[in-house]
């Protein structure tokens, strides 16, 4: 089976994991501090704060943005579960805002009716999906115009860009995540991104029980550190991610260039964007049938997502208890059902790309 995703990790990662094991500094340490320097310099941050996982990002970007009980949060409902989780941490309220066809990403036009439904919101937390940027001169725009901070969920889009400004630097704060299958990983692990020194130094107390001074505790906070051996990984993978991202969309550019099936459709690109590929995004009205075509023929899939955030059951419990209504996505409920995620990583061969072109090109509904 050619998997729809597999981590880049050889020796060099290995080696670095035994060293740190063996001097024995296996928490927060120097090489988390290393990595948080590294990071920010390498995709052009001015400050990073490193955590355990992406999702902790999240919940530590909004309670750093200023979100209280009770407040509102613009937010996509195509996207992983803990993007709404971390506002429900925060004990607020998601208010959700459809999405582009093309993209995937909040849509700006949207966005503009969510607001004069909900002119009460003053934070927006979008999510770069699958490697592509938001619409953010828009977006950003819009914001601005509204009084709206804009937190932005960065998980799968390392190394992405809009008018050459890289994702998380636009808004409040950027996070991003580490997980096995991001575009690079540390195994578990997170970080958050501004161009506030003083935003990122709050991140960190909330990250380290609130406290800077050992033993000292400003505010109530968190155990929310990266370990040296997260670093260690991740320090590595710094190394490698041009390259990891380069292989992307080398993979990507097959694709267009050799899949012509007509009831599939290629994703579609912003050309103010630059997409890193996280995911490679068919669209199609045959989605389960395919996806059952292509098990057969042993190729990897993956259907992200088959249940938009605000038709899971604990979204709408929640926003029940607070007498909520959910708002309206339709695009999002019909995306749902379309897509489906062909391999992109840097490990595919070409000739696993050219048998995957071939086997979609032959598939009949």
């Amino acid at each position: 089976m050619i998997p729809i995703a597999k981590p880049s990790i050889d020796n060099r990662e290995i080696m670095e994991v035994v060293s740190t094991m063996e001097k024995g500094l296996l928490a927060q340490g120097e090489l988390v501090f290393d990595f948080e320097k590294k990071f920010a310099n390498h995709f052009g941050h001015c400050h990073a704060a490193a955590v355990s996982n992406g999702t902790v990002a999240l919940h530590v970007a909004l309670k750093s943005a200023g979100v209280q009980p009770g407040d509102i949060v613009l937010t996509t409902p195509f996207s992983f579960i803990a993007t709404s989780n971390a506002i429900l941490y925060c004990d607020a309220t998601p208010y959700y805002v459809d999405i582009d066809e093309n993209t995937y990403n909040i849509s700006p036009i949207s966005l503009k009716e969510a607001i004069k439904q909900c002119p009460e919101a003053k934070y927006l937390l979008l999510v770069h999906l699958f490697g592509q940027s938001c619409a953010m001169d828009e977006i950003i725009s819009i914001a601005e115009k509204n009084g709206i901070k804009v937190i932005e969920d960065c998980a799968q889009a390392h190394g992405a860009s809009f008018d050459g400004q890289p994702v998380g630097s636009f808004g409040v704060c950027g996070t991003f995540s580490f997980y096995p299958t991001k575009n690079m990983t540390t195994g578990e692990g997170g970080m958050l991104t501004s161009s506030d020194e003083s935003f990122i130094q709050h991140c960190k107390k909330l990250i380290n029980h609130g406290s800077v001074i050992r033993y000292v505790h400003e505010i109530t906070g968190y155990n929310y550190r990266l370990t040296n051996l997260a670093a260690a990984i991740g320090l590595v993978q710094l190394q490698k991610i041009n390259e990891m991202n380069a292989k992307r969309k080398d993979n990507a550019n097959f694709y267009y260039k050799n899949i012509n099936n007509p009831v599939i459709q290629l994703p579609k690109l912003d050309p103010r964007s630059d997409h890193v590929f996280h995911q490679f995004t068919l669209k199609t009205e045959f989605r389960d049938e395919l996806v059952d075509y292509l098990t057969r023929k042993n190729i990897g899939t993956g259907i992200y997502y088959p249940i938009p955030i605000h038709r899971q059951q604990n979204i709408i419990e929640y926003l029940s208890s607070k007498k909520v209504k959910i708002a309206e996505c339709p695009v999002t409920d019909q995306s749902s059902k379309k897509v489906l995620a062909i391999p992109v990583h840097p490990s595919i061969t070409e000739s696993e790309l050219q048998y995957i072109s071939t086997v979609i090109n032959e598939f009949l509904p």
